[in-house]
């Protein structure tokens, strides 16, 4: 190991690796490039039970990362994690040459760091009563005492930990939602004065912090504690989630608004905002929070972390300020990353290895200039429904790889199969470590495509030739159907595949039933277009004979932000038709709503149309979100129908003040 002057390698995170013959030398102008030059080589070192003799091939690597922020996020407060368990996580990250590790530790339903001046908020914020099992439409809960939290010494240690193998450990603090753990601990800093209670379930609660003198002094004091901890540029706020029910009501809020000249209580979460980022400006550092921080106005100084999608972090970057990207499309770790049906409860979405390695953190929107301001991306680890170190490993495995090299530059979806084929054998390395990772990258994957009469079912695997499948229900085995073209399903029927290597299955099974009627696999022409997190099969997935599982809105479902349904079905042809039927979900710890109604509309020339009827939300509450129609037989070429989003979500709920979603499915016309 070389160290070179500077002049040699500008970007301290550089490192040049050549193997020639029998010399191996990794050069650099910094420590931190060498690391990174050796974390390659041990990739590069093959798994042998031969110590005497390794051989590698001759190479010249000159490797410098694109983008300054690669990160990976843990959640501590919904799920607790030992030291030695973060420690390990720490070294993942290192495996895969991240250099930022984003630690969330205060939420409702627990806080995890040790503040000497308020002991109460370990003594009480870090345990909670109980914990909601199962999925949160389940609302199931059980009644064990659970927590714990970080010591400033193992913090200390933790963060020495980290620096030695080149990782920034960046604190998220949440203000000024997220609160119920610290408002249980010290209730006066509310607007209600409680008393409150740790929580027991997911999602968003109402009583925040309170903007009044008291609680600023509280928060500077508790902030000025974990600066001393963490030397990070950056100290994560929080920021999202934060309902304004409480403000609305409050003498002090409202006395705030009117003192500071302020619109509304949105203005008043930019000032809380603002407030918390002077003092920690003064104090030689800089904020950065989840993208709610644009509402109001954004803090001077203050970088974005966009993950409602991307339109946040575009925003940001054009107003110039810093950036890093982490969308729910491609960034959630939480989200399923295989088949939703054969994969442990998630939070939802579907987010494969593939679509991780497709990400590109630079929005095509933004100039040359304003994309300067993206300093990278991150992945976020959500622990609802992970409550194990186990199961954290499995969601952030293989993902990491992919996400790796998208920050380091080298990711080319066009050529996905080539690092696929490079990322399995990193898999006999999981299991020398003893790392829990998913395999999902060999399961058998499919898309639906318009056929004649029905759907063409595509199978896709690492080697297609090794699917074997079966329609007539049994379970594949080594001696059923070799796949080698796309399936036309054009009845209903339950196809059931999976992958074999010699002659034995290699992948979980997939099986999917297929519902024919008059719309499958028709033309289907949206109005407005699904959000990014949830547009997987886009329009078709409506008419592709599939119904969704409603707990686990992964794939099967098309999610609308604030948005209409809007969808018009061209049949082909004039048919006789006497039944429609639409899925829709309710799920309101994610801000997921029934419609506010449904119209059902038909025509025969696509311009005159003639409704049917209006199914109103209430109806389709007592339907549970499947909506069935039925009516006399009539002629019609184009069916219409409009699902109308709930619209902001009402005081007292989770995402109080934000867009509902609307989720929906399958549309059957018989």
């Amino acid at each position: 190991m070389i160290l070179e002057p500077e002049s040699q390698f500008p970007n301290k995170e550089a490192y040049q690796l050549n193997i020639l013959g029998d010399r191996i030398a990794i050069y650099a102008s910094t420590n931190q490039g060498l690391f990174y030059g050796i974390q390659t080589l041990l990739q590069l070192i093959p798994l042998t039970t031969n110590a005497t003799e390794i051989k590698l091939d001759n190479l010249m690597m000159d490797d410098v990362p694109k983008f300054q922020w690669r990160g990976m996020h843990l959640d501590v407060s919904r799920h607790f994690f030992s030291k030695e368990f973060i420690k390990k996580y720490i070294d993942y990250l290192a495996m895969y040459k991240m250099n930022t590790f984003h630690w969330h530790l205060t939420d409702d339903q627990g806080w995890r760091i040790e503040i000497k001046k308020y002991p109460k908020l370990t003594e009480v914020g870090a345990w909670r009563n109980g914990s909601m099992i199962g999925h949160y439409t389940d609302q199931t809960f059980d009644d064990i005492r659970y927590g714990g939290f970080y010591s400033q010494e193992e913090i200390k240690e933790i963060v020495a930990y980290a620096k030695e193998r080149h990782i920034t450990v960046v604190p998220e603090i949440e203000i000024p939602g997220h609160a119920l753990a610290a408002l249980a601990s010290y209730p006066e800093f509310s607007c209600t004065g409680g008393p409150f209670e740790v929580g027991k379930s997911w999602g968003v609660f109402d009583d925040v912090f309170c903007p009044k003198d008291e609680t600023f002094t509280f928060l500077e004091n508790i902030l000025s504690e974990v600066m001393a901890l963490f030397p990070s540029e950056y100290i994560h706020i929080g920021g999202d989630e934060c309902p304004k029910v409480r403000w609305k009501s409050c003498p002090n809020c409202q006395k705030r608004i009117k003192h500071e000249k302020l619109k509304d209580e949105h203005e008043l979460q930019s000032y809380f905002i603002q407030k918390i980022e002077k003092f920690v400006n003064n104090n030689g550092r800089k904020i950065i929070g989840w993208d709610e921080i644009l509402e109001g106005g954004l803090a001077p100084n203050a970088a974005v972390m966009s993950w409602r999608g991307t339109e946040g972090g575009i925003a940001a970057a054009k107003q110039k300020h810093f950036v890093v990207m982490s969308p729910g499309s491609h960034c959630y770790f939480d989200h399923y990353q295989g088949e939703p049906k054969n994969e442990p409860i998630a939070f939802g979405g579907y987010t494969n290895v593939e679509k991780v390695y497709s990400f590109n953190p630079i929005p095509k929107e933004l100039s040359e200039e304003e994309s300067k301001y993206i300093l990278g991306a991150q992945a976020n680890v959500w622990t609802e429904y992970i409550n194990t170190p186990e199961h954290v490993e499995y969601m952030v495995f293989p993902r990491i790889a992919a996400l790796s090299e998208v920050l380091w530059g080298t990711s080319n979806p066009n050529e996905y199969k080539v690092f696929e084929t490079r990322l399995i054998q990193h898999f006999e390395r999981y299991e020398k470590k003893g790392i829990n990772y998913s395999k999902a990258i060999f399961e058998v994957t499919s898309k639906v495509r318009p056929a004649e009469n029905g759907v063409a079912f595509e199978l896709k695997s690492v080697n297609p030739n090794g699917i074997k499948y079966t329609t007539d229900g049994s379970e594949p085995n080594a001696n059923s159907i070799s796949y080698e073209k796309p399936i036309l399903v054009t009845k209903n029927q339950t196809i059931k595949a999976a992958y074999f290597e010699n002659n034995k299955v290699k992948s979980a099974k997939i099986e999917q039933p297929f519902f024919i009627t008059k719309s499958t696999g028709k033309n289907i022409e949206l109005e407005h277009q699904p959000h990014e997190n949830y547009e997987i099969g886009g329009s078709f997935t409506l008419v592709d004979g599939m119904k969704g599982n409603p707990s686990k809105f992964g794939r099967d479902w098309l999610g609308f932000w604030g948005k209409d349904l809007n969808a018009t079905i061209d049949l082909g042809k004039s048919e006789t038709i006497s039944k429609i039927s639409i899925n829709s979900l309710l799920s309101k710890g994610s801000w997921i709503y029934y419609p506010k109604e449904i119209q059902f509309l038909v025509s025969n020339d696509g311009i005159n149309y003639q409704s049917i009827q209006i199914i109103s939300q209430k109806e389709i509450e007592i339907k549970k979100g499947k909506v069935v129609i039925e009516f006399p037989k009539l002629k019609a070429k184009f069916i219409q129908i409009v699902a109308k989003n709930n619209g902001i979500i009402a005081d007292g709920n989770p995402g109080t003040g934000s867009n509902s979603w609307l989720f929906v499915d399958e549309i059957s016309v018989e």
